[in-house]
């Protein structure tokens, strides 16, 4: 059975489309209107062998905030959408990645529960056109709508550039592992047996 979330989202802010396959390659066709946040979004397919297809039209004229948000809201829902049930989920996933001088660890726990925890600093607030603190927007949003716990550590790393995308193939990857079905553990991967 295809693992496939979509998500059509419009509010007076935003109109998003997202389709999310857990079980693709990795191709991404993503259109922001936002040229880093399109970036991230390509590179974090690519590295959890997802297929992600993102249209978003937002009120640019303002800033990216809203449109960074509400597609994290749009990823988390969809991933919470393709998981199900997350029967046979092995539902924790990690990585600790190098990102030329960066080291960032990104954890999480499909758990159903949701926390967010950031220990993350930017030496500059914005990366090109990009606010940087619109990584922690988004990264909050897809967290609160997958419901999910998700970690997101900066060990070192003084580019900004290579922090964001450290985060993004690190959780990418973590991802990656989470919706791994393992074929030992075919039920609810957890002793409540619901998640």
């Amino acid at each position: 059975m295809a693992r496939i979330g979509q998500i059509s989202r419009q509010t007076a802010e935003t109109q998003i489309e997202l389709e999310l396959n857990l079980d693709g390659a990795g191709t991404a066709a993503v259109s922001t209107g936002v040229g880093f946040l399109d970036h991230m979004l390509t590179l974090l397919a690519k590295h959890a062998l997802f297929d992600l297809t993102v249209s978003a039209k937002g009120d640019l004229h303002i800033d990216a905030h809203h449109t960074t948000e509400d597609v994290g809201i749009c990823l988390g829902k969809a991933l919470a959408q393709a998981v199900g049930d997350k029967r046979g989920l092995t539902r924790y996933g990690s990585m600790t990645l190098p990102m030329e001088e960066t080291l960032v660890t990104s954890a999480l726990d499909l758990s159903g529960r949701v926390k967010f925890v950031y220990r993350v600093e930017f030496p500059t607030e914005k990366i090109g056109e990009f606010d940087t603190e619109l990584v922690e927007e988004f990264w909050q949003a897809v967290a609160a709508n997958a419901a999910m716990n998700l970690h997101l550590v900066l060990h070192h790393g003084t580019n900004s550039h290579h922090i964001s995308e450290g985060l993004f193939k690190a959780t990418a990857r973590a991802l990656r592992q989470a919706v791994t079905i393992d074929p030992r553990q075919p039920g609810i991967p957890s002793s409540k047996g619901a998640l």
